[in-house]
């Protein structure tokens, strides 16, 4: 039967470290992914469901404003908005939309990025600025999302389905594992720690 103690054992131990690590990482995500869809789903966010709902209208403002100002200034992308939509024409001549609803936001992901790094271990000097640096960094990979979807719908209008629930959509969660493996890598293992311990 395996102990408390042996596991602790394996845990120290530098050969079986990463496997840890991933399993505790894999873990996390799941787990939060539960706790989140049963807080939404069968609570509806109870007991904070007002400041919830103006959040995500505040966050899917600010990610439309963001995602209009990219393609306007930095893409010099040729379209109308109405409410929350951007409007655009693709390549066959007519217009294709993409809808910045509340759902499109990363409130989502950036509670998992809170729920990961508060639990996970590593010095709190360094989580004191790490946590508010990959919250700007998903909300960064939001606006890429919303403008790439765009861009790719100007050049593949019938793709909408595959370019956001294949491709950008993946981006989120492999960005906030590339943030996890430099946390694991440069803070929590990092040499710099390691001279300390």
């Amino acid at each position: 039967m395996i102990s408390f103690e042996s596991l602790k054992e394996l845990h120290n131990d530098k050969r079986y470290q990463t496997y840890f690590d991933v399993g505790l990482f894999f873990v996390l995500i799941f787990s939060f992914h539960i706790i989140y869809t049963f807080w939404k789903v069968q609570l509806d966010y109870w007991p904070v469901k007002g400041c919830v709902d103006r959040l995500f209208a505040w966050a899917s403002a600010l990610l439309f404003d963001q995602s209009t100002w990219v393609l306007d200034h930095v893409f010099n992308v040729d379209f109308y908005t109405k409410g929350q939509s951007i409007a655009f024409l693709n390549c066959e001549n007519w217009y294709s939309h993409v809808s910045v609803a509340p759902e499109c936001t990363s409130l989502k992901q950036w509670m998992h990025w809170l729920f990961l790094m508060l639990i996970f271990p590593g010095p709190w000097k360094h989580k004191a600025w790490y946590i508010p640096l990959g919250l700007v960094i998903i909300e960064f990979i939001n606006v890429v999302r919303v403008v790439g979807i765009s861009l790719f719908l100007i050049r593949f209008p019938h793709s909408f389905e595959f370019a956001h629930d294949y491709i950008f959509k993946t981006m989120f969660y492999v960005f906030i594992f590339l943030m996890w493996v430099i946390w694991v890598e440069c803070f929590l293992h990092g040499k710099g720690e390691s001279k300390k311990s």
